[in-house]
């Protein structure tokens, strides 16, 4: 009975030195003060160093959820997602913030953080070296942009982050008129009629002093005519003749494309008559139309062919 107790002392006292032999037994880090943490966090983002900042940040916030630096440690871990373009982490916790902490003093920097990350959401690096039109992109993160900012302009209009806010929803605003009348132009292209109206009246009501409200205006004259709403359409051209006099609009060019335009991205096969060529003022050049090889070649072979005559 003695050997057998001997043996189970044994072998329960293997087992745990072999807990320990492979980590079992490990011991966790000492804790850092709050302050200590907090000033660490901060030297990795002045260093740019943004995922050891976040990783001090989340310490922080898990180990002192109510210390005299978790609101502040809150909005520091908002910049450094946005700075590591992590956007969803950004704006999931700028939510959290803004819901916890409705009336604090740094709501206006909270909301401006969550208006910038949207702003920046889909700015990748084709967009900034490359011409491309993001007006035709899906607008979902420029609308949550908007309305970020407009709720910081609306909530704090003396807020240093005001101005700067105030710049990127007139930038957003012609955006997001310029995408609805993107979607304008293809109702009528289909001629659906309903939905061309729809928008174009959309645009004029929501989108005020946009340069798409012309053109919005010209799609409601055309397709109320096509469904034979004259009064409708009298009064849109009577808005459109009182707010912009002699403008001329190209949205009868606006017809059904063929499925070679199509497929082609309207290079061959439209249907669309060619804009007329304008006038050359006195300093600048001629303007000529391109021809399909250029716009298939985006233009990188006209210098070599101008240069050639």
């Amino acid at each position: 009975m003695r050997l057998a107790k001997l043996l189970a002392i044994v072998s329960i006292t293997l087992i745990a030195s072999g807990c320990s032999w492979f980590g079992g037994d490990e011991k966790e880090a000492p804790d850092v003060p709050e302050q200590q943490l907090y000033q660490e966090a901060l030297d990795m983002l002045e260093s740019a160093n943004y995922v050891a900042a976040i990783e001090k940040l989340q310490l922080l916030e898990a180990r002192y959820p109510f210390g005299r630096f978790s609101d502040q440690a809150q909005l520091e871990l908002i910049y450094a997602y946005h700075k590591n373009y992590e956007s969803e982490a950004a704006r999931a916790t700028a939510d959290r913030f803004i819901r916890l902490n409705p009336n604090h003093e740094n709501l206006d920097y909270a909301l401006y953080l969550k208006g910038l990350t949207a702003f920046e959401k889909d700015r990748t690096f084709f967009e900034k070296y490359l011409p491309i039109d993001e007006t035709q992109r899906d607008p979902g993160s420029a609308l949550e942009s908007f309305q970020s900012f407009q709720q910081l302009v609306s909530r704090f209009p003396n807020s240093q982050y005001a101005p700067d806010a105030q710049k990127r929803m007139t930038y957003l605003k012609n955006r997001l008129a310029t995408y609805e009348m993107h979607v304008a132009r293809y109702y009528v292209k289909r001629e659906a009629w309903v939905a061309a109206a729809n928008r174009g009246r959309y645009v004029v009501e929501n989108y005020q002093q946009t340069p798409a409200v012309p053109d919005a205006l010209s799609v409601m004259v055309l397709a109320y005519n096509e469904l034979g709403m004259t009064d409708l359409a009298a009064d849109s051209q009577a808005v459109l003749d009182a707010n912009f006099p002699g403008y001329q609009s190209n949205i009868q060019l606006a017809k059904k494309e063929s499925l070679l335009s199509t497929a082609t991205f309207g290079l061959l096969g439209s249907n669309d008559s060619p804009r007329p060529v304008q006038t050359a003022k006195p300093d600048q050049p001629e303007t000529k139309e391109r021809s399909w090889f250029s716009r298939l070649t985006f233009g990188i072979f006209d210098n070599e062919a101008e240069s050639d005559k």
